[in-house]
């Protein structure tokens, strides 16, 4: 292969434990966030945005967990265009093997009227100045000016040209609120690159909001015109309408070898059970139809369509399942399945399990097999995330007892402990889930409202597990809570205290920044 088709790296940098927790419920405590860390670091990212650590100190200390365990990916924290927020960050990521400050602010003239109240020599001057006060630090350092998209173009060159002369490595070209169209956005880029002098010392990032659905087009554009590194989320989350979708772009230039002459060092196999393990976290569902790691991303139901996929499957299909993760075999457990099997089958679903946490799942195992004639991947996935994932929570169900039908009042007795200490009561409702509802606010002495109750089966046949998502609202903010179990009211019980365990997390946290 000669220079000139010589196949370039893209670089992925990875901000869902960031702008990926700004989607509405979608917090995570600490544990979730190293959990969900480490897996971003087996997928093989580049760079894991882990937080904006001046925000609280929950999230500072987040930070300093994951940059303390993760070694293979850089880690990134985000700072304002100040030297209280750029301090912080250092002291968070400062242990890092690999450790990056992220600085950023706005440079649109929308932005510098309405929210800064600044000149356009005053923000310069300032992203200058705190990018030099970052680069005193044993660190790569990141810029971004926000709502590039919207800056004047020559004056967005006057700033990338001056934060590389300051010591930016790496300088982010954001379409925070998700305005460009692609080929404009490419034509952004281009622009940069002819104009800007020293654009070549610096690596150029895009990040790209999906406002009109078009992050992933953007974002690609972006690399076609010079853009070595692409910021977005697994499963596409984050502020508003979201971010690019990780998955989405890797694939792209994946299966497009033809017309991409660019590369990422993830793990394909990997996406899926990444894919998985977020929306275990969070609560948020991918919709069926979704790009990539959809439930319907590789089902044919036309009859056209699977008589084409039974004579040659290129026909219909442009990448194989098993590329991203998802398998076409299926191994069948069940209640005669040892623990040796569901261990070798935990590996392939890319989990390393401890004898212990085996054994605990082992157990719940068990009890569900007898309910069940078969477990699926996703039983198995539900099993970890109750049994090991979660952490130690104030609120623990203990005992639910419904009593409910036509002619019944509604009514459901529940044990709950909290803190250690044992409570008992009793609530009525319209319903079972209501009545259930009722009996926790009882107990806990709380009373947020309920923004959302969704169940759905994990699995197919009617002895499916029930997954249960419960959204409540504190003081302008909102959580999800998420319960599995085979009986939909015991899920349902499950989620609405997970929801409050998270609200627990987040009480002290009420400082709201909202960036890219």
């Amino acid at each position: 292969m000669s220079p000139k088709t010589k196949k370039e790296r893209v670089y992925i940098f990875d901000t869902t434990l960031r702008d990926g927790e700004q989607s509405p419920g979608a917090s995570m405590n600490p544990e979730e966030k190293i959990q969900l860390a480490k897996r971003l670091e087996s997928l093989g990212v580049d760079i894991i945005e882990a937080g904006f650590p001046i925000t609280s100190d929950g999230d500072f200390e987040s930070v300093k967990q994951i940059a303390g365990v993760i070694k293979k990916s850089q880690i990134a924290a985000l700072a304002r265009a100040n030297q209280l927020d750029i301090d912080r960050a250092w002291e968070a990521i400062a242990e890092a093997a690999k450790p990056m400050i992220h600085v950023f602010l706005s440079s649109s003239d929308i932005h510098l009227k309405y929210q800064l109240r600044k000149t356009r020599n005053d923000v310069l001057k300032s992203a200058c100045d705190m990018v030099k006060h970052a680069a005193a630090y044993p660190a790569k350092i990141e810029f971004s000016p926000m709502d590039a998209t919207r800056t004047d173009r020559d004056y967005l060159c006057d700033i990338v040209e001056a934060v590389i002369d300051a010591g930016a490595t790496t300088v982010n070209i954001p379409d925070t609120v998700g305005y460009a169209i692609p080929v404009e956005f490419g034509e952004l880029i281009a622009y940069l690159f002819d104009k800007v002098k020293n654009i070549n010392k610096a690596v150029i990032s895009v990040h790209c909001h999906n406002d009109l659905g078009l992050a992933v087009a953007n974002s690609l554009a972006a690399v076609q015109n010079g853009a070595r590194q692409v910021e977005c989320t697994i499963n596409g989350i984050g502020e508003r309408a979201g971010n690019a979708a990780m998955e989405e772009i890797v694939m792209a230039l994946d299966t497009r070898k033809d017309f991409f002459n660019y590369y990422t060092d993830i793990k394909t196999k990997n996406i899926y059970q990444t894919s998985r393990l977020l929306t275990q976290i969070t609560g948020i569902a991918v919709q069926p139809n979704k790009a990539i790691v959809g439930a319907n991303a590789f089902a044919h139901e036309s009859g056209i369509h699977q008589d084409g996929m039974i004579k040659e499957r290129t026909t219909y299909e442009i990448m194989k399942p098993e590329s991203v993760g998802i398998s076409e075999s299926h191994i069948i457990l069940g209640k005669h399945s040892g623990r040796h099997a569901i261990n070798e089958h935990y590996k392939k679903m890319g989990y390393n399990l401890k004898e212990q946490e085996l054994n605990r799942i082992y157990v719940r195992f068990k009890e569900l097999a007898d309910l069940k004639k078969e477990v699926f991947d996703e039983d198995l996935e539900a099993i970890l995330f109750e049994e090991i994932l979660r952490v130690t929570d104030k609120y623990k169900l203990i005992y639910l007892n419904i009593v409910s039908g036509s002619v019944a009042v509604p009514t459901a007795t529940l044990q709950m402990e909290i803190d250690g200490v044992l409570f008992q009561d009793a609530g009525f409702g319209v319903g079972p889930v209501d009545a259930t509802f009722s009996a926790i606010r009882k107990i806990t002495k709380t009373d947020y409202h309920l923004m959302k109750y969704a169940v759905n089966a994990i699995t197919g046949g009617t002895d499916a597990q029930g997954e249960v998502t419960v959204q409540l609202q504190f003081n302008g903010r909102s959580v999800v809570g998420h319960g599995a179990d085979p009986d939909v009211l015991v899920a349902s019980a499950k989620a609405y205290i997970n929801a409050l365990n998270r609200l627990e997390c987040i009480k002290g946290n009420t400082e709201e920044i909202v960036v890219e």
